[in-house]
């Protein structure tokens, strides 16, 4: 919690400065600030086997799978695979299991390593694109933008100056 006190601190400052000078950083800055107020989210695989859902083994093996793979194409019938079902079956269990289709999980896995690489490298955002699966930069850009509010660039920057 002190952590987090004190870098909302700093969020606030910085927004304060920017007020005057450049409202939408200023606005940016502020958005990244109630974020660290919101309750922390829950994690992507359930502790519990839900009913109708996929098991505890397979939960296992596809979130390990996904992440091994997240550098291309991730297909539907391979993950059924990985789990042992058809792809029906597959496809109703893991929304079951995960509360989110297995397309909407690998597109949310994506972006998490793509934000990770955007905080801890320097690697423009084409060779990030590249790296989290995606076609290619406009792409990761548009699918970024619509997951997180903002396009890859302005996060970067965002997160940067959060950073101090």
């Amino acid at each position: 919690a002190p952590a987090v006190s004190a870098s909302l601190s700093r969020l606030l400052q910085d927004a304060r400065a920017l007020l005057g000078r450049d409202q939408h950083a200023a606005g940016l800055i502020l958005e990244r600030a109630t974020r660290l107020l919101e309750p922390a989210p829950k994690p992507p695989a359930p502790a519990i086997v839900a009913p109708g859902g996929l098991a505890g083994w397979q939960v296992a093996r596809l979130t390990r799978h996904v992440e091994a793979g997240l550098g291309g194409p991730i297909l539907q019938k391979e993950l059924a695979a990985v789990a042992r079902l058809s792809t029906g079956h597959f496809a109703r269990s893991f929304k079951q299991s995960f509360g989110i289709t297995a397309h909407a999980y690998v597109m949310q896995q994506r972006m998490a390593r793509a934000k990770r690489l955007m905080l801890e490298t320097e690697a423009p955002l084409c060779q990030i694109a590249l790296l989290c699966g995606m076609a290619d930069q406009p792409h990761f850009s548009r699918v970024f933008r619509r997951l997180e509010g903002s396009t890859p660039m302005a996060w970067r920057r965002l997160q940067r100056a959060a950073r101090g």
